[in-house]
């Protein structure tokens, strides 16, 4: 039998994980000592765990990350996080009952990687993340408005299962901004999950956000359903800087 003609029609098809199981099979005599059944479910499961791969990799593209550390990397080791809640928010479930994650601490002791690690672990669950540092996400909104694309954008950062602010708090917040953080937290409230870091802590948030009303409304829908880390440690960034200094 041909097997070229199958193997171009697995080509056509797009099904690439069942096209290298395949070739793989054709390489290995052990192959030969399975029965058709086998074979033919090994190469079923290769296709989707090749299409599962590649659906985690476009989440993963989509979420622009900025730390590319996984949750398993993440060392609670002297950061003040205990290492079953750490177990437990790796689960993904607080995403599935639409709650928040609010990450407290100085500069360097890896609110961003963790917050980071914990989306990269959502995405590999099969949730959808969007990313961005305070500063840029209220950048974007505001030249959104100018150019049209505000509801576009606010509806596709709606719709991501997870939203991750890093670095909240650097700046009071102008009246803009202020509006635009109480829509995107009115869209997500109980629908959908957001990850917060900031160096302030939670109590001082109302100051930065000003305007007492709309301040209340925004802190009511994140912090009153978020689990609350208090980072603790010396900065990382500051203990590589040392080691690099050592070692030269």
């Amino acid at each position: 039998m041909l097997i070229e003609p199958t193997l171009e029609g697995l080509r056509i098809l797009k099904l690439t994980g069942m096209l290298k199981a395949l070739e793989s099979q054709m390489s290995s005599p052990d192959a030969n000592a399975l029965s058709f059944e086998e074979r033919l479910a090994m190469l079923v499961d290769t296709e989707l765990t090749t299409r599962d791969n590649r659906r985690v990799q476009m989440r993963l593209k989509l979420a622009k990350l900025t730390h590319a550390g996984s949750i398993e990397d993440f060392d609670p080791k002297g950061r003040g996080i205990d290492r079953g809640e750490l177990a437990s928010l790796a689960s993904s479930d607080w995403i599935r009952r639409f709650q928040n994650i609010i990450i407290v601490g100085s500069t360097g002791v890896g609110k961003s990687f963790l917050a980071c690690a914990l989306a990269q672990k959502a995405c590999r669950d099969g949730f959808t993340v969007h990313t961005d540092r305070a500063s840029r996400l209220f950048q974007e909104l505001s030249i959104a408005k100018a150019d049209g694309r505000y509801p576009k954008l606010v509806a596709n950062i709606a719709r991501k299962d997870v939203l991750v602010i890093d670095d909240f708090g650097l700046f009071a917040l102008t009246d803009e901004q202020r509006q635009d953080l109480l829509e995107l937290c009115e869209d997500r409230y109980s629908q959908r999950s957001t990850i917060i870091t900031s160096q302030i802590p939670v109590e001082h948030w109302h100051e930065i956000i000003g305007e007492p009303t709309i301040a209340d409304a925004v802190l009511d829908r994140l912090v009153h359903n978020a689990h609350k880390l208090n980072l603790k440690g010396e900065s990382k960034r500051r203990a590589k800087a040392t080691e690099m200094q050592l070692a030269g």
